[in-house]
Protein backbone atom coordinates (compact mmCIF):
# COMPACT_ATOMS: atom_id res chain seq x y z
CA UNK A 1 0.00 0.00 0.00
CA UNK A 2 1.36 3.44 -0.81
CA UNK A 3 2.54 5.78 2.27
CA UNK A 4 -0.20 7.97 3.60
CA UNK A 5 0.04 10.89 5.67
CA UNK A 6 -2.25 12.77 7.73
CA UNK A 7 -2.20 16.00 10.12
CA UNK A 8 -2.56 14.65 13.40
CA UNK A 9 -4.25 17.67 15.74
CA UNK A 10 -2.92 16.01 18.60
CA UNK A 11 0.21 15.93 17.72
CA UNK A 12 0.18 18.90 15.55
CA UNK A 13 2.51 17.16 12.55
CA UNK A 14 1.97 15.35 9.33
CA UNK A 15 2.54 11.64 10.34
CA UNK A 16 2.57 8.80 8.26
CA UNK A 17 -1.07 6.79 9.00
CA UNK A 18 -0.57 3.36 10.18
CA UNK A 19 -3.96 1.90 11.18
CA UNK A 20 -3.87 -0.39 14.38
CA UNK A 21 -5.00 -3.52 12.25
CA UNK A 22 -3.47 -4.17 8.97
CA UNK A 23 -5.88 -3.51 6.25
CA UNK A 24 -8.82 -2.12 8.70
CA UNK A 25 -9.34 1.53 9.43
CA UNK A 26 -11.89 2.71 12.27
CA UNK A 27 -13.07 6.10 11.94
CA UNK A 28 -15.58 7.98 14.36
CA UNK A 29 -16.81 11.13 12.76
CA UNK A 30 -19.36 13.56 14.31
CA UNK A 31 -22.89 13.96 12.50
CA UNK A 32 -25.15 16.90 13.04
CA UNK A 33 -27.32 17.90 16.19
CA UNK A 34 -30.53 17.31 14.37
CA UNK A 35 -32.18 20.05 15.96
CA UNK A 36 -32.57 21.89 12.34
CA UNK A 37 -31.66 21.09 8.72
CA UNK A 38 -27.73 21.13 8.52
CA UNK A 39 -25.86 23.79 6.41
CA UNK A 40 -23.69 23.53 3.95
CA UNK A 41 -20.89 24.51 6.45
CA UNK A 42 -21.84 21.24 8.47
CA UNK A 43 -21.38 19.41 4.68
CA UNK A 44 -18.32 21.12 4.21
CA UNK A 45 -16.92 18.49 6.68
CA UNK A 46 -19.14 15.87 5.60
CA UNK A 47 -17.81 15.67 2.19
CA UNK A 48 -14.11 15.63 3.58
CA UNK A 49 -15.38 13.11 5.50
CA UNK A 50 -16.30 11.64 2.82
CA UNK A 51 -13.54 11.67 0.35
CA UNK A 52 -11.42 10.18 3.60
CA UNK A 53 -13.19 6.94 3.41
CA UNK A 54 -13.75 7.12 -0.43
CA UNK A 55 -9.48 7.32 -0.29
CA UNK A 56 -8.54 4.99 1.79
CA UNK A 57 -10.86 2.43 0.63
CA UNK A 58 -9.44 2.92 -3.01
CA UNK A 59 -6.07 2.14 -1.32
CA UNK A 60 -7.36 -1.02 -0.77
CA UNK A 61 -7.98 -0.69 3.25
CA UNK A 62 -11.50 -1.89 4.81
CA UNK A 63 -13.05 0.93 6.46
CA UNK A 64 -15.63 0.50 9.68
CA UNK A 65 -17.08 3.83 10.45
CA UNK A 66 -19.16 5.35 12.44
CA UNK A 67 -21.14 8.66 12.92
CA UNK A 68 -23.53 9.93 15.50
CA UNK A 69 -26.45 11.40 15.24
CA UNK A 70 -27.29 13.60 18.40
CA UNK A 71 -30.71 13.52 18.77
CA UNK A 72 -30.75 14.95 22.45
CA UNK A 73 -29.16 18.34 23.77
CA UNK A 74 -30.32 21.67 24.97
CA UNK A 75 -31.14 23.26 21.60
CA UNK A 76 -33.43 20.05 20.98
CA UNK A 77 -34.91 20.19 24.34
CA UNK A 78 -36.37 23.61 24.41
CA UNK A 79 -37.75 23.16 20.89
CA UNK A 80 -39.32 20.08 21.68
CA UNK A 81 -41.00 21.55 24.34
CA UNK A 82 -42.08 24.58 22.79
CA UNK A 83 -43.91 22.34 19.45
CA UNK A 84 -45.40 20.37 22.31
CA UNK A 85 -43.67 17.09 20.72
CA UNK A 86 -41.73 14.44 22.06
CA UNK A 87 -37.88 14.94 21.31
CA UNK A 88 -37.94 12.13 19.19
CA UNK A 89 -40.84 13.16 16.72
CA UNK A 90 -39.27 16.52 16.94
CA UNK A 91 -35.56 15.06 15.57
CA UNK A 92 -36.83 12.16 13.40
CA UNK A 93 -37.73 14.54 10.42
CA UNK A 94 -34.30 16.20 10.57
CA UNK A 95 -32.49 12.95 10.64
CA UNK A 96 -34.72 11.81 7.60
CA UNK A 97 -33.70 15.16 5.28
CA UNK A 98 -30.01 14.79 6.64
CA UNK A 99 -29.97 11.10 4.91
CA UNK A 100 -31.62 12.41 1.95
CA UNK A 101 -29.27 15.28 1.85
CA UNK A 102 -26.13 12.75 2.06
CA UNK A 103 -27.62 10.93 -1.09
CA UNK A 104 -28.22 13.70 -2.68
CA UNK A 105 -24.69 14.71 -2.33
CA UNK A 106 -23.31 11.26 -2.88
CA UNK A 107 -21.83 10.69 0.37
CA UNK A 108 -21.46 6.92 1.33
CA UNK A 109 -23.40 5.97 4.18
CA UNK A 110 -21.18 4.95 7.13
CA UNK A 111 -21.09 1.26 8.59
CA UNK A 112 -22.96 2.77 11.48
CA UNK A 113 -25.27 5.77 11.93
CA UNK A 114 -26.25 5.37 15.97
CA UNK A 115 -28.43 7.75 17.42
CA UNK A 116 -27.90 9.10 20.68
CA UNK A 117 -31.37 8.33 22.15
CA UNK A 118 -31.11 4.50 21.01
CA UNK A 119 -27.37 4.08 23.66
CA UNK A 120 -28.84 5.93 26.82
CA UNK A 121 -27.71 2.46 28.53
CA UNK A 122 -24.12 2.50 27.14
CA UNK A 123 -23.63 6.26 28.78
CA UNK A 124 -24.57 5.12 31.88
CA UNK A 125 -22.76 2.48 32.11
CA UNK A 126 -19.47 4.60 31.23
CA UNK A 127 -20.68 7.28 34.08
CA UNK A 128 -20.42 4.41 36.44
CA UNK A 129 -17.31 2.95 35.25
CA UNK A 130 -16.06 6.98 35.58
CA UNK A 131 -17.77 7.31 38.95
CA UNK A 132 -16.11 4.19 40.49
CA UNK A 133 -12.46 5.56 39.42
CA UNK A 134 -12.91 8.74 41.11
CA UNK A 135 -13.51 11.11 38.31
CA UNK A 136 -16.86 12.15 39.08
CA UNK A 137 -18.48 14.54 41.38
CA UNK A 138 -22.39 15.19 41.70
CA UNK A 139 -24.11 18.21 42.38
CA UNK A 140 -28.20 18.87 42.42
CA UNK A 141 -28.34 15.47 40.62
CA UNK A 142 -26.59 16.22 37.95
CA UNK A 143 -23.10 14.03 37.27
CA UNK A 144 -19.54 16.10 36.10
CA UNK A 145 -16.24 15.16 35.03
CA UNK A 146 -13.54 16.62 37.40
CA UNK A 147 -11.17 17.47 34.74
CA UNK A 148 -8.24 18.10 37.24
CA UNK A 149 -8.24 14.81 37.89
CA UNK A 150 -7.35 14.32 34.07
CA UNK A 151 -3.62 15.59 34.18
CA UNK A 152 -3.27 15.02 30.24
CA UNK A 153 -6.57 17.25 30.01
CA UNK A 154 -6.10 20.12 27.35
CA UNK A 155 -3.69 17.74 25.35
CA UNK A 156 -5.81 17.90 21.79
CA UNK A 157 -6.43 21.55 21.99
CA UNK A 158 -3.51 22.95 23.82
CA UNK A 159 -5.97 24.98 25.86
CA UNK A 160 -4.16 26.99 28.71
CA UNK A 161 -5.54 25.62 31.96
CA UNK A 162 -3.22 27.92 34.20
CA UNK A 163 -6.74 29.93 35.44
CA UNK A 164 -8.95 26.98 35.76
CA UNK A 165 -10.97 26.97 39.03
CA UNK A 166 -11.06 23.76 41.01
CA UNK A 167 -14.63 22.61 41.26
CA UNK A 168 -16.04 25.47 38.52
CA UNK A 169 -18.15 23.35 35.62
CA UNK A 170 -20.34 24.01 32.85
CA UNK A 171 -24.35 23.41 32.91
CA UNK A 172 -24.54 23.58 29.01
CA UNK A 173 -23.78 21.41 26.22
CA UNK A 174 -21.75 24.18 24.45
CA UNK A 175 -19.61 26.80 25.51
CA UNK A 176 -19.87 30.23 25.25
CA UNK A 177 -16.13 30.68 25.40
CA UNK A 178 -12.73 28.94 25.36
CA UNK A 179 -13.02 28.45 29.20
CA UNK A 180 -12.40 25.18 30.52
CA UNK A 181 -14.06 23.55 33.30
CA UNK A 182 -15.78 20.39 34.46
CA UNK A 183 -18.35 19.54 32.21
CA UNK A 184 -21.46 17.71 32.49
CA UNK A 185 -21.66 13.81 32.27
CA UNK A 186 -25.44 13.41 33.52
CA UNK A 187 -28.11 16.31 33.61
CA UNK A 188 -30.54 15.86 35.70
CA UNK A 189 -33.91 16.91 34.44
CA UNK A 190 -35.61 20.68 35.08
CA UNK A 191 -39.64 20.53 35.45
CA UNK A 192 -41.12 19.07 32.28
CA UNK A 193 -37.84 18.30 30.20
CA UNK A 194 -38.18 14.63 29.19
CA UNK A 195 -35.96 12.12 31.05
CA UNK A 196 -34.43 9.01 31.20
CA UNK A 197 -34.45 6.48 34.01
CA UNK A 198 -31.48 5.06 34.61
CA UNK A 199 -28.86 3.37 37.33
CA UNK A 200 -27.25 6.61 37.56
CA UNK A 201 -30.67 8.58 37.94
CA UNK A 202 -32.89 10.53 36.39
CA UNK A 203 -32.44 12.91 33.29
CA UNK A 204 -30.48 12.55 30.25
CA UNK A 205 -26.73 12.76 29.18
CA UNK A 206 -24.93 15.80 28.87
CA UNK A 207 -23.18 16.30 24.84
CA UNK A 208 -19.75 14.65 25.00
CA UNK A 209 -20.57 11.62 26.77
CA UNK A 210 -22.58 10.30 23.51
CA UNK A 211 -19.65 10.23 21.33
CA UNK A 212 -17.16 8.53 23.56
CA UNK A 213 -20.29 5.70 24.63
CA UNK A 214 -20.96 5.09 20.73
CA UNK A 215 -17.21 5.04 19.38
CA UNK A 216 -16.11 2.09 21.85
CA UNK A 217 -19.64 0.32 21.33
CA UNK A 218 -19.15 0.04 17.95
CA UNK A 219 -15.39 0.93 17.18
CA UNK A 220 -13.74 -0.60 20.20
CA UNK A 221 -11.88 1.21 22.88
CA UNK A 222 -8.94 2.96 20.80
CA UNK A 223 -10.24 3.57 17.01
CA UNK A 224 -7.45 4.89 14.14
CA UNK A 225 -9.14 7.94 13.25
CA UNK A 226 -11.77 10.45 14.88
CA UNK A 227 -12.65 13.49 12.60
CA UNK A 228 -14.84 16.85 12.85
CA UNK A 229 -15.26 20.65 12.28
CA UNK A 230 -12.20 22.20 13.65
CA UNK A 231 -14.74 24.08 16.14
CA UNK A 232 -15.12 20.80 17.96
CA UNK A 233 -11.74 20.37 18.83
CA UNK A 234 -12.46 22.08 21.86
CA UNK A 235 -14.16 21.51 24.30
CA UNK A 236 -16.31 17.98 22.53
CA UNK A 237 -13.29 16.46 21.42
CA UNK A 238 -11.38 17.42 24.10
CA UNK A 239 -13.80 16.11 26.44
CA UNK A 240 -14.13 13.38 24.87
CA UNK A 241 -10.57 11.93 24.91
CA UNK A 242 -10.76 13.14 28.65
CA UNK A 243 -13.84 10.54 29.40
CA UNK A 244 -13.18 7.89 27.22
CA UNK A 245 -9.52 7.80 28.55
CA UNK A 246 -10.30 7.85 32.08
CA UNK A 247 -12.28 4.85 31.69
CA UNK A 248 -10.04 2.57 30.02
CA UNK A 249 -7.09 3.81 30.46
CA UNK A 250 -6.35 3.41 27.10
CA UNK A 251 -5.40 5.73 24.08
CA UNK A 252 -8.90 6.78 22.55
CA UNK A 253 -8.16 7.95 19.09
CA UNK A 254 -4.86 8.03 17.41
CA UNK A 255 -5.11 10.62 14.56
CA UNK A 256 -7.34 13.63 14.85
CA UNK A 257 -8.55 15.34 11.42
CA UNK A 258 -10.34 18.43 11.51
CA UNK A 259 -11.44 20.43 8.73
CA UNK A 260 -11.58 23.93 8.61
CA UNK A 261 -14.64 26.55 8.44
CA UNK A 262 -16.57 27.02 5.84
CA UNK A 263 -16.70 30.94 5.30
CA UNK A 264 -19.50 33.74 4.04
CA UNK A 265 -17.78 37.11 3.22
CA UNK A 266 -15.02 35.67 5.21
CA UNK A 267 -16.73 34.80 8.29
CA UNK A 268 -17.92 31.40 10.02
CA UNK A 269 -21.11 30.17 8.39
CA UNK A 270 -23.18 29.63 11.24
CA UNK A 271 -26.35 30.05 12.57
CA UNK A 272 -26.14 32.12 15.23
CA UNK A 273 -24.94 34.64 12.45
CA UNK A 274 -27.76 34.11 10.32
CA UNK A 275 -25.39 33.94 7.29
CA UNK A 276 -26.44 30.23 6.90
CA UNK A 277 -27.39 28.08 3.44
CA UNK A 278 -28.48 24.71 3.48
CA UNK A 279 -28.16 22.20 0.90
CA UNK A 280 -32.00 22.43 0.05
CA UNK A 281 -31.66 26.23 0.14
CA UNK A 282 -29.04 26.25 -2.91
CA UNK A 283 -31.37 23.03 -5.00
CA UNK A 284 -34.27 25.55 -4.91
CA UNK A 285 -32.29 28.39 -6.49
CA UNK A 286 -31.60 26.40 -9.04
CA UNK A 287 -27.83 25.46 -8.35
CA UNK A 288 -26.86 21.49 -8.83
CA UNK A 289 -26.03 18.79 -5.64
CA UNK A 290 -22.44 18.01 -8.30
CA UNK A 291 -21.50 21.77 -8.42
CA UNK A 292 -21.96 21.89 -4.51
CA UNK A 293 -20.17 18.52 -3.80
CA UNK A 294 -17.38 19.57 -6.02
CA UNK A 295 -17.16 23.03 -4.83
CA UNK A 296 -16.86 21.62 -0.93
CA UNK A 297 -14.24 18.69 -2.19
CA UNK A 298 -12.11 21.38 -4.26
CA UNK A 299 -10.32 22.85 -1.67
CA UNK A 300 -8.12 20.15 1.00
CA UNK A 301 -9.92 20.33 4.45
CA UNK A 302 -7.38 22.24 6.51
CA UNK A 303 -7.66 25.48 4.59
CA UNK A 304 -11.05 27.41 5.76
CA UNK A 305 -13.31 27.86 1.93
CA UNK A 306 -14.66 30.97 1.64
CA UNK A 307 -18.15 30.23 -0.43
CA UNK A 308 -19.25 32.40 -2.96
CA UNK A 309 -21.79 32.17 -5.51
CA UNK A 310 -19.30 32.65 -8.24
CA UNK A 311 -17.31 30.19 -6.55
CA UNK A 312 -19.59 27.85 -6.82
CA UNK A 313 -20.87 28.57 -10.45
CA UNK A 314 -17.59 27.72 -11.50
CA UNK A 315 -18.05 25.08 -9.58
CA UNK A 316 -20.53 23.66 -11.74
CA UNK A 317 -18.79 24.97 -14.59
CA UNK A 318 -15.66 22.54 -13.50
CA UNK A 319 -18.41 19.44 -13.35
CA UNK A 320 -19.68 20.21 -17.10
CA UNK A 321 -16.31 20.58 -18.45
CA UNK A 322 -15.57 16.73 -16.75
CA UNK A 323 -18.75 15.28 -17.95
CA UNK A 324 -18.24 16.83 -21.90
CA UNK A 325 -14.62 15.17 -21.70
CA UNK A 326 -15.86 11.51 -19.98
CA UNK A 327 -19.43 12.20 -23.26
CA UNK A 328 -16.52 12.62 -25.98
CA UNK A 329 -14.15 9.49 -24.46
CA UNK A 330 -17.12 7.23 -24.09
CA UNK A 331 -18.84 7.77 -27.71
CA UNK A 332 -15.92 9.37 -30.31
CA UNK A 333 -14.59 7.37 -32.71
CA UNK A 334 -10.42 7.40 -32.53
CA UNK A 335 -7.89 5.23 -34.98
CA UNK A 336 -7.04 2.45 -34.01
CA UNK A 337 -3.38 1.78 -32.71
CA UNK A 338 -1.46 3.29 -29.64
CA UNK A 339 -0.19 6.80 -28.97
CA UNK A 340 2.58 6.17 -25.79
CA UNK A 341 2.27 9.74 -24.99
CA UNK A 342 -1.37 9.82 -24.09
CA UNK A 343 -0.76 6.43 -22.38
CA UNK A 344 1.93 7.49 -20.44
CA UNK A 345 0.41 10.94 -19.50
CA UNK A 346 -2.71 8.94 -18.17
CA UNK A 347 -0.64 6.61 -15.95
CA UNK A 348 1.51 10.15 -14.84
CA UNK A 349 -2.36 11.59 -13.66
CA UNK A 350 -3.27 8.75 -12.06
CA UNK A 351 0.12 8.71 -9.72
CA UNK A 352 -0.25 12.41 -9.02
CA UNK A 353 -3.67 12.19 -8.09
CA UNK A 354 -3.04 9.52 -5.53
CA UNK A 355 -0.11 11.00 -4.23
CA UNK A 356 -2.04 14.28 -3.85
CA UNK A 357 -4.56 12.82 -1.76
CA UNK A 358 -1.82 10.78 0.06
CA UNK A 359 -0.46 13.76 0.97
CA UNK A 360 -2.96 15.05 3.87
CA UNK A 361 -5.67 14.41 1.00
CA UNK A 362 -5.06 17.19 -0.95
CA UNK A 363 -7.55 17.87 -3.29
CA UNK A 364 -6.64 20.54 -5.06
CA UNK A 365 -3.38 19.39 -6.26
CA UNK A 366 -5.76 16.05 -7.11
CA UNK A 367 -8.04 17.96 -9.18
CA UNK A 368 -4.89 19.99 -10.97
CA UNK A 369 -3.65 16.00 -11.95
CA UNK A 370 -7.14 15.23 -13.57
CA UNK A 371 -7.69 18.55 -15.51
CA UNK A 372 -4.18 18.16 -16.75
CA UNK A 373 -5.05 14.90 -18.27
CA UNK A 374 -8.12 16.06 -19.86
CA UNK A 375 -6.56 19.07 -21.40
CA UNK A 376 -3.72 17.02 -22.92
CA UNK A 377 -6.37 14.50 -24.33
CA UNK A 378 -8.78 16.76 -25.66
CA UNK A 379 -5.82 18.66 -27.52
CA UNK A 380 -5.19 15.08 -29.07
CA UNK A 381 -8.40 14.56 -30.48
CA UNK A 382 -8.46 17.84 -31.81
CA UNK A 383 -5.64 16.87 -34.10
CA UNK A 384 -6.59 13.33 -34.09
CA UNK A 385 -3.27 11.94 -32.36
CA UNK A 386 -6.01 10.06 -29.69
CA UNK A 387 -5.89 6.72 -30.89
CA UNK A 388 -8.22 3.68 -29.45
CA UNK A 389 -5.65 1.86 -27.45
CA UNK A 390 -5.86 4.98 -24.83
CA UNK A 391 -9.52 5.30 -24.62
CA UNK A 392 -9.48 2.49 -21.34
CA UNK A 393 -6.40 3.87 -20.01
CA UNK A 394 -8.02 7.36 -19.61
CA UNK A 395 -11.36 6.24 -18.94
CA UNK A 396 -9.57 4.33 -15.91
CA UNK A 397 -8.03 7.04 -14.79
CA UNK A 398 -11.13 9.07 -15.05
CA UNK A 399 -12.85 5.96 -13.10
CA UNK A 400 -10.09 7.05 -10.06
CA UNK A 401 -11.18 9.66 -9.72
CA UNK A 402 -14.58 9.92 -9.68
CA UNK A 403 -14.12 6.95 -7.09
CA UNK A 404 -13.25 9.83 -4.77
CA UNK A 405 -15.09 13.02 -6.36
CA UNK A 406 -17.97 11.31 -7.59
CA UNK A 407 -19.66 13.99 -9.87
CA UNK A 408 -18.99 12.20 -13.61
CA UNK A 409 -22.58 11.05 -13.34
CA UNK A 410 -25.50 13.31 -14.58
CA UNK A 411 -28.16 12.67 -12.28
CA UNK A 412 -28.79 15.97 -10.56
CA UNK A 413 -32.03 16.58 -12.03
CA UNK A 414 -32.81 12.84 -10.50
CA UNK A 415 -31.58 13.44 -6.59
CA UNK A 416 -33.45 17.03 -6.57
CA UNK A 417 -36.44 15.39 -7.97
CA UNK A 418 -36.34 12.57 -5.28
CA UNK A 419 -36.13 15.64 -2.39
CA UNK A 420 -39.80 16.95 -3.61
CA UNK A 421 -38.17 20.81 -3.68
CA UNK A 422 -37.62 23.12 -6.05
CA UNK A 423 -37.18 20.26 -8.69
CA UNK A 424 -35.99 21.90 -12.19
CA UNK A 425 -39.09 21.76 -14.06
CA UNK A 426 -38.98 19.36 -17.28
CA UNK A 427 -39.50 16.10 -19.16
CA UNK A 428 -38.49 13.41 -17.22
CA UNK A 429 -34.84 11.24 -18.62
CA UNK A 430 -36.55 8.71 -20.20
CA UNK A 431 -39.27 10.95 -22.36
CA UNK A 432 -36.08 13.14 -23.42
CA UNK A 433 -34.48 10.13 -24.78
CA UNK A 434 -37.82 9.13 -26.55
CA UNK A 435 -37.76 12.53 -28.07
CA UNK A 436 -33.68 12.83 -29.15
CA UNK A 437 -34.73 9.58 -31.01
CA UNK A 438 -37.72 10.54 -32.45
CA UNK A 439 -35.36 13.91 -33.84
CA UNK A 440 -32.62 11.92 -35.13
CA UNK A 441 -35.30 9.30 -37.27
CA UNK A 442 -36.74 12.82 -38.63
CA UNK A 443 -33.18 13.92 -39.57
CA UNK A 444 -32.87 10.33 -41.25
CA UNK A 445 -35.63 11.17 -43.10
CA UNK A 446 -34.70 14.67 -44.02
CA UNK A 447 -37.77 15.81 -42.14
CA UNK A 448 -35.70 19.21 -40.93
CA UNK A 449 -38.75 20.85 -40.16
CA UNK A 450 -40.01 18.53 -37.43
CA UNK A 451 -36.43 18.35 -36.40
CA UNK A 452 -35.76 21.57 -35.57
CA UNK A 453 -39.74 21.49 -33.97
CA UNK A 454 -38.57 19.49 -31.22
CA UNK A 455 -35.02 20.60 -30.83
CA UNK A 456 -37.05 23.81 -30.18
CA UNK A 457 -39.42 22.00 -27.58
CA UNK A 458 -36.83 20.39 -25.55
CA UNK A 459 -35.11 23.49 -25.67
CA UNK A 460 -38.17 25.62 -23.99
CA UNK A 461 -38.30 22.59 -21.47
CA UNK A 462 -34.95 23.20 -20.27
CA UNK A 463 -33.16 20.75 -22.45
CA UNK A 464 -30.23 21.56 -24.51
CA UNK A 465 -29.20 19.25 -27.35
CA UNK A 466 -25.29 19.21 -28.55
CA UNK A 467 -24.20 16.90 -31.89
CA UNK A 468 -21.34 14.82 -31.18
CA UNK A 469 -18.73 13.59 -33.54
CA UNK A 470 -19.22 10.18 -34.08
CA UNK A 471 -22.99 11.45 -35.20
CA UNK A 472 -25.01 11.50 -32.22
CA UNK A 473 -26.44 13.68 -29.92
CA UNK A 474 -25.91 14.56 -26.00
CA UNK A 475 -28.29 16.15 -24.08
CA UNK A 476 -28.02 18.33 -20.87
CA UNK A 477 -30.34 20.26 -18.73
CA UNK A 478 -30.11 23.85 -18.50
Amino acid sequence: MREILFHNTLTGKTEPFVPLHDGVVTIYTCGPTVYDFAHIGNFRTFVFQDVLRRFLRSQGYRVNQTMNLTDVDDRIIERAAAAHVSIRDYTDPYIQAFLQDRVTLHLERPEHLPRATDHIKEMAKLIETLTAKGFTYESEGSIYFRIAKFPRYGQLSKIDLGGIQAGARVDVDRYDKADARDFALWKAPKPGEEFWTTPIGKGRPGWHIECSAMAMLYLGETIDIHSGGIDLAFPHHENEIAQSEAATGKMFARYWLHAEHLLVDHEKMSKSLGNFSTLRDLLKEGYKPSSLRFLLASVPYRTQLNFTLEGLQQAASSVERLRTFADRLNRSPFPAGTNPAIAQAATNAVEKFEAALANDLNTAQALAAVFDLLREANIAMDRGEFRENERAAVADAFKKFDAIFAVLTDDDAELVRALGIGAPQGPADAEIEALVAQRQAARKRRDFKEADRIRAELSDRGIILEDTSDGGIRWKRK
